[in-house]
């Protein structure tokens, strides 16, 4: 044997070792798509073969429960939620069928409460997979929704994932009326009084009309509407200074918030500003906190049953009194006269409810005078005063619910479409606030069209900001 046929033969070797080392050590059997098979948790279902079953093998013995009761049937039992497979090998040792089984809860129970609980409710799924289960499809009201939940919670703790949705119009707009009518008399009568004769002097405080300062110099209030000095002769005066006064008041107070909220949100609306406050703080500064007033109004609705709407319901109006004002620290701090209510209601659609009201007739009468001599007829007036003062009062606050949708825009109106800006002449020389003649939009370019012959005309009447749905 030459050298070529030696190196020809250790060719050969190599190729067939290194085919032998490349070659699997085992190999994957075909089979097709594993079949899905689920059964509920502590149930059972029989599995039929077409053919002979030779061999079985169940992944996951804790899962399921396997039983062969003839060559081509098995009984299965699901015992724990969960996934496994389950593989049937036939004549030949051939792989047959390969099973996914899945365990899922029993919803049987919940499915049958739901039925019987919430009878109006067909549109609810109840899905099972894996550990938990599911809630999905409508229902027609936040209350049904939480009751839904509620007996979801009882039969899977834990595991309940909720899909549902609420259908219909769950949009609430609220109308809040706050009136108030109230009316004010008042009448004062006092006297203060300065005799001087020589060097005698003798002042009258009564009711601090006037005072004296540092220097002794006399300083009159804010009552005092009559002064006047005569002359008694001998070197004596008179000074006399008089508070008379009669007052009538009338207050009109007519607010009127609306405010759109989502069903179960809660909105807050404010009309008004707010107040600076001075806060005395440490080492002689004075701080700033701001208290608003105004229109206020808070609401939380929640759409029940039937369009019934529960509302959670804050009205508030406020305005600055600077009759009632104090002085901090040089300042001038207004006091904040309110009217608020704070109630939970459940109204219908459109319907109104009166949530508070107050009637309320007060009278004070102050008469301050001297002894003896200020109860003497016609003659005590000139040393008393008299203060009489009546109010009378009426409040009421009404709330009207509304479930609405959005507004077309194109048929919106607002209130400031009807206004025209005065020209030169108008404005300078007629002294008009708004003009008299109308401009088409297109040659200004600005605010809408005009309207059509026959519609409406703009301002504050019509539709605006919502419609009711039908």
């Amino acid at each position: 044997m030459n050298a070529r046929n030696i190196l020809f033969v250790l060719l050969l070797a190599l190729c067939w070792g290194a085919n032998a080392w490349a070659e699997p050590q085992f190999r994957i059997l075909a089979s097709e798509a594993p079949q899905a098979v689920q059964i509920i948790s502590g149930k059972s279902l029989i599995l039929s073969s077409e053919q002979n079953i030779s061999r079985v093998s169940l992944a996951a013995p804790e899962q399921a429960e396997m039983v062969l009761l003839s060559p081509r049937q098995i009984y299965l039992t699901g015992k724990k939620t969960g996934v496994t497979n389950l593989t049937l090998w036939g004549p030949g040792d051939r792989v047959m069928s390969v099973y996914d089984l899945e365990i899922v809860p029993d919803v049987t129970q919940l499915k049958h409460m739901l039925h019987t609980v919430l009878p109006g409710e067909p549109n609810i799924k109840v899905l099972s997979s894996g550990n938990s289960v599911t809630l999905s499809g409508e229902v027609s009201s936040a209350t049904n929704l939480a009751t839904a939940l509620a007996l979801g919670e009882a039969a899977a703790p834990g595991k309940l994932v909720n899909l549902l949705r609420v259908g219909g119009v769950q949009q609430v707009m609220l109308e809040v009326r706050v009136a108030e009518m109230s009316r004010s008399v008042t009448k004062r009568l006092g006297f203060n009084f300065q005799f001087i004769s020589g060097n005698d002097i003798i002042y009258s405080f009564l009711n601090n009309l006037t005072s004296l300062d540092d220097d002794g110099r006399t300083v009159l209030t804010d009552n005092v509407n009559i002064a006047g000095q005569s002359s008694l002769g001998g070197g004596s005066s008179l000074n006399y200074f008089v508070d008379a006064l009669k007052a009538n008041g009338l207050l009109k107070i007519l607010a009127e918030p609306n405010l759109v909220c989502l069903s179960g949100q809660a909105a807050e609306f404010l009309a008004g500003g707010e107040v600076p406050i001075p806060v005395p703080q440490g080492l002689g500064t004075v701080g700033i906190e701001y208290k608003s007033f105004g229109v206020g109004l808070k609401f939380t609705p929640t759409v029940l049953d039937s369009g019934t709407i529960n509302i959670k319901v804050e009205p508030e109006v406020s305005d600055l009194d600077y009759s009632r004002a104090i002085t901090v620290s040089s300042y001038i701090v207004p006091s904040i006269t309110s009217r608020r209510a704070s109630t939970t209601v459940e109204l219908g659609n459109g319907q109104s409810f009166a949530i508070a009201g107050l009637i309320k007739d007060s009278m004070r009468e102050n008469v301050n005078k001297f002894p003896v001599i200020g109860d003497v007829p016609v003659l005590g007036a000139l040393f008393r005063s008299s203060d009489f003062q009546k109010n009378e009062s009426e409040l009421i606050i009404i709330v009207t619910p509304h479930l609405v949708k959005p507004l077309d825009m194109a048929k919106q109106t607002l209130p400031t479409d009807g206004y025209q800006e005065p020209d030169d002449f108008e404005f300078y020389l007629l002294g008009l606030m708004e003009g008299r003649g109308s401009k088409p939009a297109a040659a200004t370019g600005m605010g809408p069209a005009a309207p059509a012959s026959g519609a409406q005309a703009a301002g504050f009447d019509g539709d605006f900001g919502h419609i009711m749905p039908r």
